[in-house]
């Protein structure tokens, strides 16, 4: 028992193997980290961690509830994310040689661009919202405490992951540098990935 939180070491690793499933923001750390460097990918998993941070807050306080209560308002919020993610793949994979680049190589930028792919999925909130209740024992649950600590070890362990990703990442794209077709390719792919990924949420149930 760690805080009211039971089974601490199971929590520790489904995180883990969620944050590995590829998906959105995974994307926007590759991508990141391949236009801006380490610091536009370590950016990109600041934004992710303060749009985890929001989206548990706000899955701790309920508003899975009235979204589930209010289904035009999820649909809304899932209309407005799918768009964007297709609006930003379709962005990269038109984009000719010359153009200004997609994401700005600032690293805020990448904090901003990360930060609204995350917040832009509602249904991060519905998972939040029955995914916590699988690891609170309710004889021994501290309140926002034991909240705290699972919402402190997420964002530590998304850190660890992003910098891992970063660098590893980073270090991929010094190689391919020397050959810009191999980049304008897998910047296309990330385009691709990005369409599919907001087609998914559009459709998705």
């Amino acid at each position: 028992m760690f805080f009211g939180i039971s089974d601490y070491g199971s929590f520790v690793a489904a995180i883990v193997l969620f944050l590995a499933i590829p998906g959105p923001g995974n994307l926007a750390l590759i991508t990141s980290t391949g236009k801006g460097g380490i610091g536009g990918g370590l950016g990109a998993t600041f934004g992710v961690i303060a749009g985890d941070q929001v989206l548990m807050w706000l899955a701790v306080a309920g508003v899975a509830t009235v979204l589930a209560t209010y289904p035009a308002a999820f649909s809304a919020v899932q209309w407005v994310g799918a768009a964007y993610l297709a609006w930003l793949g379709w962005k990269m994979w038109s984009a000719q040689p010359g153009d200004a680049p997609v994401l700005n190589i600032q690293p805020r930028h990448y904090f901003q661009q990360a930060l609204a792919i995350t917040l832009l999925n509602p249904k991060a909130i519905v998972f939040y919202m029955a995914f916590f209740p699988l690891f609170v024992d309710p004889q021994h649950h501290q309140g926002l405490i034991s909240f705290a600590v699972m919402a402190a070890t997420i964002a530590g362990l998304t850190f660890l992951y992003g910098l891992g990703m970063t660098l590893l990442t980073h270090y991929l794209a010094e190689r391919m540098r020397a050959n810009p077709r191999v980049v304008r390719w897998l910047e296309k792919l990330a385009g691709v990935f990005l369409i599919g990924f907001g087609l998914k949420l559009a459709t998705s149930k």
